[in-house]
């Protein structure tokens, strides 16, 4: 298992501090959202650079690794992309991003504009890893793995330092689980306190399915998530992580997800792409219900996404 202790954490927070957003909370009762008597914490990170938490990632992978005159490259199903060329492009490094056909318009714009190499390649974010793999022995270039790298968990584990100094009264905190980096960092730093509870789309249970199996295994991979909570397998480091400080996985579907889009932009006129939705979908479809009085937060964790109509 791999050793992230909040030294480390808070290390890393103060080296990429300068190049992240400080993120806002809001805090509301969950009766605004017609649920139960509890309170409930939004960590709007979606107002993240590059429109994500991976922003905090691609960051500590840039300044805590050595970087080849080649420069890195990276497969993502966006977001983790967009993150990269965002932060090499702040830090002058040369990037190239490999992403599937799945991609949302609006992550592809994002990489482009910040100047990467874009590769669109394969059906999904396996597909643009392992072309990407090819690209790092052909080049040189340093990989810089969306989840499964210590460096990206160390970065997402700086959002929960951040919203333990924020909301230090949290008993239980929801967040999207695509390839395991952002959960597996923030449990490796609230060690139990909050608990944490990982929401998943039912057409892409990466986690759900390595718990049931003991170890990663590949699962399906579907859904209007599918570009930010889909890939086959949660990562290698994480998953000890997940089974030791993750305290369950909630599923939802696809009609779950759009209606907490809905009603996150009715509420509180917040865009979120689907897998930023998917925390407060548990919520919403009583997935996760919470005890009267009990504190919850919910990451919103990405906003890449062009303008919908959530009344379809």
């Amino acid at each position: 298992m791999v050793e992230i202790d909040r030294q480390q954490v808070e290390a890393t927070y103060a080296r990429i501090q300068p190049y992240v957003r400080l993120t806002p909370i809001i805090e509301i009762n969950a009766r605004d959202f017609a649920l139960g008597d509890f309170w409930l914490t939004l960590k709007l990170e979606h107002l993240q650079h590059a429109g994500s938490f991976k922003t905090r990632g691609a960051f500590a992978n840039l300044l805590l690794r050595d970087i080849p005159p080649s420069g890195v490259i990276a497969a993502s199903g966006g977001n983790h992309g967009a993150a990269v060329a965002y932060a090499a492009q702040r830090l002058g490094i040369q990037a190239s991003i490999y992403v599937p056909t799945v991609s949302s318009p609006a992550k592809i714009e994002r990489i482009r504009g910040y100047g990467a190499e874009l590769v669109v390649t394969g059906d999904r974010y396996a597909d643009a890893l392992a072309a990407s793999e090819v690209a790092v022995q052909r080049t040189g270039a340093l990989p810089v793995h969306a989840y499964d790298q210590l460096e990206t968990l160390l970065g997402q584990a700086t959002l929960g330092l951040e919203l333990a100094q924020q909301a230090p009264r949290l008993d239980t905190l929801l967040v999207p689980v695509g390839g395991g980096g952002l959960i597996g960092g923030i449990a490796a730093w609230c060690r139990g306190r909050p608990r944490v509870i990982g929401v998943e789309p039912r057409e892409a249970p990466t986690l759900a399915e390595a718990l049931r199996a003991g170890k990663p295994v590949d699962a399906p991979a579907g859904g209007i998530a599918a570009d930010s909570l889909a890939p086959r397998q949660v990562g290698q480091l994480m998953f000890p992580i997940a089974r030791q400080f993750v305290e369950r996985v909630v599923l939802v579907d696809d009609t779950d997800i759009r209606a907490a889009q809905g009603r996150l932009w009715e509420m509180l006129r917040l865009v979120a792409e689907p897998g930023g939705a998917a925390s407060l979908a548990a919520l919403l479809s009583g997935g996760y219900a919470p005890a009267a009085g009990e504190r919850v937060g919910v990451v919103v964790s990405g906003a890449n996404t062009t303008a919908v109509d959530f009344t379809r």
